[in-house]
């Protein structure tokens, strides 16, 4: 396989089922190759790492991997597959794989995580690490299309002027030119603090500050509206084809872009990079998107750092 593939994470359980069909839709609508890897358990590492020490053979069946392996039989198409049977932590596993795919698609929990957590440790720490775009597919995601056609759900951009990086434009845009649908870009304005809150606590009697004075309002919202138009520019002349809707809300672009997901395709955040540092990390708009979204959340990093 010399194109980039689209690499899945798999363990049997159904969130990695869910991860493994969007990865698969994925990869044929790129036209790239699929690699379906699995990270054996501890106990299979171990039994495999002692028949080694006696110098036999440690060909051990991977069950996960044969069940997958049908699965994509049955469906049929021509989507070129490797699987991979990984040993290591999950994590690190994983990530030595996604050194160079396209693409890296992992459900949001895996087998045996608490049913009360949204987001497991391993997909937190891949969409966190991870060298390439990471796709988190949430547990009840919708059968989501990748075929042209309003089906397929808009596109959903966290988009801040300053901060967001030319990758994840590009990743949105293209993601919807590939799916013929629209792409929303949110982009959330910080409201001044409130007058009485800058003078001290309310008085007894006033235990509500009183709203903001409406006046100041349409000069946030014009003014980042401009901002917005002008990052949105480079990316509009060259996906002319593409329809964007531009969105501008108060303050809480995390809310909105939760809300929106439950009627969109994906939603697309940016990781950022620490200040002065080489590492990244993720907002807490990002944060709170994978945790709550109801589709499929794109965390798509910055290009890394010229060398010197």
């Amino acid at each position: 396989m010399s194109a980039k593939s689209v690499v899945v994470g798999v363990d049997g359980s159904e969130h990695s089922h869910r991860a493994l069909e969007w990865a698969l839709n994925t990869a044929r609508g790129l036209d790239a190759p699929l690699v379906v890897a699995h990270v054996r358990s501890e106990a299979l590492q171990l039994g495999a790492a002692r028949i080694a020490s006696l110098g036999e053979p440690a060909e051990i069946p991977d069950s996960v991997l044969d069940g997958v392996r049908a699965w994509i039989e049955e469906q049929g198409g021509n989507v070129p597959v490797r699987y991979a049977s990984l040993d290591g932590s999950v994590p690190d596993a994983l990530l030595a794989e996604a050194r160079t795919a396209r693409l890296l698609v992992t459900g949001s929990r895996g087998r045996g995580g608490f049913t009360s957590l949204l987001l497991g440790s391993t997909s937190r720490a891949l969409a966190s690490s991870a060298p390439c775009p990471v796709v988190v597919v949430p547990h009840e995601a919708r059968d989501v299309s990748l075929e042209s056609g309003a089906t397929a759900g808009r596109i959903l951009l966290g988009l801040h002027p300053e901060e967001t990086a030319d990758e994840v434009l590009d990743f949105a845009f293209h993601a919807a030119r590939q799916r013929n649908v629209a792409v929303e870009a949110v982009t959330a304005y910080r409201l001044p603090p409130s007058p009485v809150i800058l003078a001290g606590p309310p008085a007894p009697a006033l235990q509500i500050p009183p709203p903001l004075p409406m006046d100041e309002t349409p000069e946030l919202v014009t003014e980042t509206t401009r901002r917005q138009e002008e990052r949105l520019r480079p990316f509009t002349e060259r996906f002319p084809d593409v329809e964007v809707v531009p969105a501008v809300v108060p303050s809480d672009a995390a809310g909105r872009l939760v809300e929106g997901s439950q009627s969109a395709g994906l939603v697309v955040v940016g990781r950022h990079r620490r200040h002065r540092m080489e590492s990244l990390l993720m907002g807490s708009v990002a944060h709170a998107v994978l945790h709550h979204a109801h589709c499929p959340v794109a965390v798509v990093p910055p290009a890394p750092p010229a060398s010197a």
